[in-house]
């Protein structure tokens, strides 16, 4: 009976350090998500200042010394 509840004790142990583990990736991963989401937003903020700013011919447009 004694081995059982040791047994038992030392499982319960080792899934809350597993438990806290997780939360810590869960934490990182969340701040990292949280960075690259930022960074994608300045980029998709250039991407349309660049097209914004610049109207110059269509691509298929035959250059004119031709």
């Amino acid at each position: 009976m004694h081995d059982t509840i040791r047994e038992l004790q030392e499982r319960i142990a080792h899934l809350q350090r597993h438990i806290e583990q997780q939360d810590r990736a869960f934490l990182e991963l969340s701040k990292e998500v949280a960075q690259l989401s930022a960074r994608l937003a300045r980029a998709e903020s250039k991407v349309q200042q660049m097209g914004e700013g610049e109207a110059g011919p269509p691509a298929d447009e035959r250059p004119p010394h031709w």
